[in-house]
């Protein structure tokens, strides 16, 4: 099975956060605490390497001594060269950076993020012999929590070189494993509203 020395987590903050008016996700507060501080807080115990992926607000997050790069623009054609270019384009970023050969993706806006969610994501990859393995919270996949090898870097770069950013689309062309986290689906409530960030203060994990 993977060993936690050979994997990076990589917390995708590279999004525009438009449907929260322009808001950088990955600096709201939660507990007093920007999401980026407490996602680190759980994740660091689970890996040895730690990098994040943000397109602005760099010298904020450099703040937390860890790796920090944007989306390598000059490696995807031109047509998809706009501000955001989605979350694929930060995993292959992320490929292309790290020096260990697994990646895992985590959002920058889920701050409930499982304690186990790397020690299950490579269970589930040992034990299915698949290309990714994915979080499931029993009622629907988890794409972007995902235990990645660095050697599909080539293959989505020619992905995204096509014009395609679709996430479950490019998992369709490789073995993906399921990780069933249906015990505690709580921990995938993402932010992408004001109403979710208001339930998410209101029911306060601890």
């Amino acid at each position: 099975m993977i060993s936690s020395t050979d994997i990076t987590a990589v917390i995708i903050a590279g999004g525009k956060g438009s449907r929260l008016g322009g808001l950088d996700k990955g600096l709201m507060l939660y507990n007093g605490q920007p999401f980026i501080s407490t996602i680190i807080t759980r994740i660091q115990s689970q890996v040895a390497n730690i990098a994040i992926n943000a397109n602005r607000n760099q010298a904020r997050y450099a703040q937390y001594n860890y790796p920090v790069f944007g989306d390598m623009l000059s490696d995807i054609s031109s047509h998809l060269q706009d501000d955001y270019q989605g979350p694929l384009a930060g995993f292959v970023s992320a490929m292309q950076q790290v020096r260990t050969p697994y990646i895992i993706t985590v959002p920058c806006d889920v701050p409930c993020l499982p304690h186990d969610l790397v020690s299950r994501l490579c269970h589930a990859q040992h034990k299915q012999q698949a290309e990714i393995a994915i979080a499931h919270d029993g009622e629907r996949s988890q794409f972007l929590h995902a235990l990645l090898s660095v050697s599909l870097q080539k293959d989505l770069l020619h992905f995204l070189q096509d014009g395609k950013r679709s996430v479950g689309q490019w998992y369709q062309q490789h073995s993906v494993a399921l990780a069933d986290f249906s015990d505690q689906p709580h921990a995938f409530m993402n932010i992408n509203t004001d109403e979710q960030y208001q339930q998410l203060e209101y029911n306060k994990d601890d």
